[in-house]
């Protein structure tokens, strides 16, 4: 039977080989995933298809700014090559955007199919003032509102705002050194 569920954090690595066999070596090399670099998806948006306890679909959706405005990015949703036509993709998307709308989520930005999308409400006009950090279809770049205007006005970069994997790089991450007049740089408590 199958199950659509959140993500176990266990999971990652069956994740991983099944976007892999899907999707290929150049996954990685997508626009899209400028985004999604060193970053969590969004709490509670990261779904897999189970058959069994074998992931045989995922999606998951991670916090942008669009134009100032929040949104959630999908993406990737991939179904294992050998369960692709049974529906499970459109079970997928559906429970996602469901799960986003229940949430509070505004809208919803990916690049993919366009007629494949189009069936979930999916179009390029809320796009068309919005870019990618990086090469992308704009026939192919598209978004839903899941609540009225929620794009309105948005214009201007994609910009990654969800939590970090590993936290950035910072002044604590590097020995102290010591200043030529032998005070601690790191030292601001003087």
């Amino acid at each position: 039977m199958i199950q659509i569920d959140v993500e176990a954090p266990g999971e990652s690595g069956a994740r991983e080989m099944l976007l892999d066999r899907t999707m290929g070596p150049d996954r990685h090399q997508k626009t899209s995933e400028r985004l999604r670099e060193n970053r969590l998806p969004a709490s509670g948006l990261a779904l897999v298809a189970r058959d069994g306890g074998e992931i045989i679909g995922t999606v998951r959706l991670w916090n942008v700014a669009a134009g100032g405005r929040d949104a959630l990015l999908l993406g990737p949703l991939a179904i294992a090559p050998e369960r692709q036509s049974e529906g499970l993709g459109g079970k997928l998307m559906r429970a996602a955007l469901n799960r986003a709308a229940m949430f509070g989520h505004g809208a919803v930005i990916l690049v993919g199919d366009a007629e494949y999308y189009a069936r979930f409400g999916f179009s390029a006009e809320p796009t068309q003032s919005l870019l990618m950090p990086g090469p992308v279809e704009r026939k192919r770049f598209l978004a839903l509102e899941l609540r009225d205007g929620a794009l309105d006005g948005a214009c201007g970069m994609l910009v990654a705002t969800g939590d970090w994997s590993a936290p950035p790089l910072s002044a604590t991450d590097f020995p102290l050194v010591a200043s030529p007049s032998g005070l601690d740089l790191a030292d601001t408590s003087r």
